[in-house]
């Protein structure tokens, strides 16, 4: 029986504060990496909520999406399977708000504020390119507003 296709969705916040960025060092299947707040989409939520609670999950803060960045698909194989994986990326910009007392997720060392020159100057720890492309995007002023995105209501969303 052939398989059946599914990309997976993810967020990410892309927050700057006084030219610099917070981004997250985590453990993967690669080594320690960098990246923005970011994951998977989960079921009953919007867009905005992922993103809300990536961010407050991974940095402890949280975080007003105030617009959409852009959308990017990107492939690449499983280092552990071997298979070709689909990712379909929203990144949000947005203010970081009040930073909690609270564990970060699993996997998570620690977070760090850095210039985009310090970021572009160590791309091998990169999570994905797509780390440094929505960082340029966002400083290109690539921008669209929330009401872009519209999450549907379902009887899913009574249970």
């Amino acid at each position: 029986m052939p398989r059946t296709w599914k990309p997976s969705v993810t967020v990410a916040a892309v927050i700057e504060r006084d030219g610099l960025f917070l981004l997250i060092e985590e453990e993967t299947s690669d080594g320690i990496r960098l990246n923005q707040p970011a994951g998977h989409l989960d079921p009953h939520e919007s867009l905005e909520q992922a993103v809300v609670r990536e961010t407050l999950e991974e940095t402890a803060y949280d975080f007003t999406p105030t617009g959409l960045v852009g959308m990017y698909m990107s492939r690449y194989r499983s280092a552990r399977t071997g298979e070709a994986v689909t990712y379909l990326r929203f990144a949000f910009c947005g203010l970081a708000g009040q930073l909690h007392d609270m564990p970060l997720d699993d996997g998570i060392l620690r977070t760090l504020w850095m210039t985009r020159d310090e970021i572009a100057a160590c791309p091998e720890r990169h999570r994905s390119p797509l780390l440094l492309t929505c960082i340029d995007d966002y400083l290109a002023g690539k921008r669209a507003p929330l009401d872009l995105l519209h999450t549907h209501a379902s009887v899913f969303d009574e249970v």
